[in-house]
């Protein structure tokens, strides 16, 4: 079971406790799954479908204790989609399509439909409350979110632009900043970051989806800090090594032309003392002097032992080229 598909599944079971939080949940699933059919005597009919059946339980148990509406489900299979299920939620009755339609407001007050079951100016998302109870059954209608392990991407796919800035205002309203982006003939509402997508689990009441979403951040978050000082360390290491390397190499390059008894006495020590103690760092290089010196003080002999092995190259390329 994918990630997107348990935080459906665990959100199809949440049940707001009041009324009008149903009607806004209902609202936003009808908004993006649900199909008015006008039959010729001019009688409405309405019919919701969906390939997650616990949307379909839902939209049934929400007509049922909303408006005590008794439904029928239909279920088809479809072989071009990898034979997956689709459930068909159906209301024949005129009378109670319109009940439905007006109380959650995707109809006006002449009986006008919304464009493709747009709410009518937002009026049954104008409560913090309802806004969440939309926004759950909106996702729970179009949306996914992917596997935290590969990636942080929450969306929503809505067929008009007017539906996408509405479920963007909406998120706006509730703290996250969604973005919009057209793919093929659709507006996806998106986020992408991990903070923002926290949050819209938590909005949307998907408290086990959450708990494991942070539990993953936490562990990446782990995986990235140990990643980034092993980083460090090993540049940090081999910045080491390559310098001891070029400080061997210009103290070689000493010994075999001039010899180091034609250095100051305090290089000739410097010297011996980093052959002697290849893996030592500055500080404690300075400890074998005699007398100790610090850090700057083992640096500045380190860089006139490679001013003076720098010399010699140049004259040896010099005799080379006469």
């Amino acid at each position: 079971m994918s990630y997107s598909t348990s935080v459906k599944d665990e959100l199809s079971r949440v049940m707001p406790d009041e009324c009008e939080s149903q009607i806004a949940e209902l609202a936003g699933i009808l908004s993006f799954i649900g199909r008015v059919h006008i039959s010729e005597n001019d009688e409405y009919m309405l019919s919701i479908s969906t390939e997650h059946a616990g949307t379909a339980r839902k939209c049934f148990t929400l007509l049922k204790k909303t408006f005590n509406i008794k439904t029928s489900i239909a279920i088809s299979k479809n072989s071009f989609l990898h034979r997956r299920h689709t459930y068909i939620v159906k209301l024949k009755s005129d009378e109670d399509t319109k009940r439905v339609l007006e109380s959650t407001k995707l109809i006006d007050k002449y009986g006008r439909i919304g464009e493709d079951l747009t709410l009518q100016k937002n009026r049954v998302v104008s409560k913090g409350c309802c806004r969440r109870a939309f926004l759950r059954g909106a996702f729970l209608a179009s949306g996914s979110v992917s596997d935290p392990e590969k990636a942080y991407h929450f969306e929503i796919v809505c067929p008009t632009k007017g539906r996408a800035m509405q479920i963007q205002h909406i998120m706006k309203e509730l703290n996250m900043e969604a973005k919009i982006v057209m793919r093929k003939k659709s507006y996806i509402v998106y986020l992408k970051e991990g903070d923002f997508i926290g949050d819209a689990l938590r909005t949307m009441s998907a408290a086990n989806s959450l708990m494991e979403f942070e539990n993953v951040r936490i562990l990446k978050g782990m995986r990235n800090k140990v990643n980034r000082s092993v980083n460090c360390e090993t540049a940090n290491l081999n910045k080491t090594v390559n310098a001891y390397l070029k400080q061997k190499a210009d103290i070689e390059l000493i010994v075999k032309t001039i010899g180091l008894d034609a250095l100051k006495p305090n290089l000739q020590e410097m010297a011996r003392v980093r052959l002697e103690y290849p893996d030592a760092n500055l500080m404690i290089l300075g400890n074998y002097l005699n007398p100790p010196v610090g850090k700057s003080g083992v640096n500045h002999r380190l860089r006139k032992l490679a001013e003076v092995a720098d010399k010699l190259r140049e004259e040896m390329d010099e005799e080379k080229r006469t």
